[in-house]
């Protein structure tokens, strides 16, 4: 018996060294990680892009642990797409939504940045280019995601707006959104108050 508690103790020590070696591992693995998780909240996007890109390097360098750890990967490449989309890097969005994975939810970012590329836009049929790839991105979103409200809602709302602007061609960029709610006040007689 006493035989047996030692071989069953001494690999007990072992499979706890070989894990805490593994965990040590992967904690100085994903490091960079860490870090660009602590700069987003810092609010410091230089460091975070920088910090993501060598970690989403790191995962393209070992495919099976990119496959393994896929939700780690789509959330830092989610979180790249993110930070271009909201330092206005559009160009930058729509390149890497195009090689990034389904579950980082590219055709939304993708949508996004065409819906700013083509609000920015003054000439009419390059706006309407624009306005309708956001359409096109959106419908894979819902296509994807057929539950997700949110996702028809924009999509209803690139659809209308692209209506509108083909009615209304020549609206100025600052005036897009009056077209989705336009007021209701404009071109009607002055209500009359009795009493």
């Amino acid at each position: 018996m006493n035989k047996w508690v030692k071989t069953v103790g001494s690999s007990a020590m072992v499979v706890l060294l070989v894990s805490g070696c593994a965990m040590i591992a992967y904690a100085r693995w994903t490091r960079p990680i860490a870090d660009a998780d602590a700069a987003l909240a810092a609010g410091d996007v230089g460091r975070a892009l920088a910090s993501y890109a060598v970690a989403e390097k790191r995962f393209d360098a070992l495919p099976l642990l990119k496959r393994v750890l896929s939700s780690e990967y789509d959330r830092i490449v989610a979180n790249q797409l993110l930070l271009l989309f909201n330092v206005d890097r559009n160009d930058d969005t729509l390149e890497k939504a195009a090689r990034a994975p389904e579950g980082a939810n590219p055709h939304f970012w993708a949508a996004a940045a065409c819906f700013e590329q083509g609000r920015a836009e003054a000439d009419p049929s390059a706006k309407l280019a624009w306005f309708g790839r956001a359409q096109q991105e959106l419908i894979k979103v819902v296509q994807a995601a057929p539950d997700d409200w949110d996702a028809k809602f924009d999509l209803e709302l690139a659809l209308r707006l692209t209506w509108e602007l083909r009615r209304n061609p020549q609206t100025p960029p600052g005036e897009l959104m009056h077209l989705l709610r336009p007021d209701p006040m404009r071109g009607s007689a002055p209500i009359k108050r009795v009493g």
